[in-house]
């Protein structure tokens, strides 16, 4: 019965669901955990490293660590945690084995996710008067990304594109929560800066 799943019932399927699926050997539901989270890894990556050829490779590696490693997944809802951890060791071996700037390239291209996480960053740092304006705010925030350090760079990342809370943030980050709330703040304030020196009117705001 768990073999004769179609396409349909496989969508509406938790991650965690896949997870006892793909461990019990059922190659469909790895495939649509890939066909699900390939766009999300992605876009962590080549935020992160700027490379959109290395972020491809970088995605491809993270998927197939989770297929080697879904023995060790305990359904606990926490997928995404650990998936995001697994993308953060691979990324940081890379970076260690490349030996090169993660924050190098310039990001182009966007993905629904992308736009929507965008509008949300321009709704919570604009005014309404500049928010109405702004065309160019994804090359505003990869210039804020470009100029920060990796922890910041990553924290930010995680929690606006990545759809997780600080908690899960510090999880993957080996922080606690009281640093990942520093960095995401310094993060902020790097991103209000670039506004300011645009000469665009940010908001205030604090993180709760």
């Amino acid at each position: 019965m768990a073999n004769l799943l179609d396409a349909h019932t496989l969508k509406h399927l938790t991650d965690d669901e896949l997870m006892i699926r793909i461990q019990a050997g059922e190659d469909r539901a790895y495939g649509e955990l890939v066909a699900r989270n390939s766009g999300p890894l992605y876009g962590f990556f080549v935020k992160n490293i700027r490379n959109s050829h290395q972020a491809e490779d970088l995605t491809q590696d993270t998927l197939l660590r989770i297929y080697s490693q879904a023995w060790e997944y305990l359904p606990l809802g926490k997928f995404k945690s650990w998936m995001f951890r697994i993308a953060r060791n691979i990324m940081i071996d890379d970076i260690r084995k490349q030996n090169h700037d993660a924050l190098v390239h310039a990001f182009k291209g966007q993905s629904d996710e992308e736009e929507s996480a965008l509008k949300m960053i321009a709704e919570e740092f604009l005014s309404p008067a500049e928010l109405a304006s702004q065309q160019e705010f994804s090359e505003i925030i990869n210039l804020s990304l470009e100029e920060l350090p990796a922890d910041q760079c990553q924290t930010f990342t995680l929690y606006y594109f990545s759809g997780l809370n600080l908690t899960e943030v510090a999880e993957i980050m080996d922080a606690n929560l009281a640093t990942t709330k520093s960095r995401l703040r310094l993060a902020r304030e790097k991103l209000k800066s670039v506004l300011i020196r645009r000469g665009i009117e940010a908001v205030d705001i604090t993180l709760d």
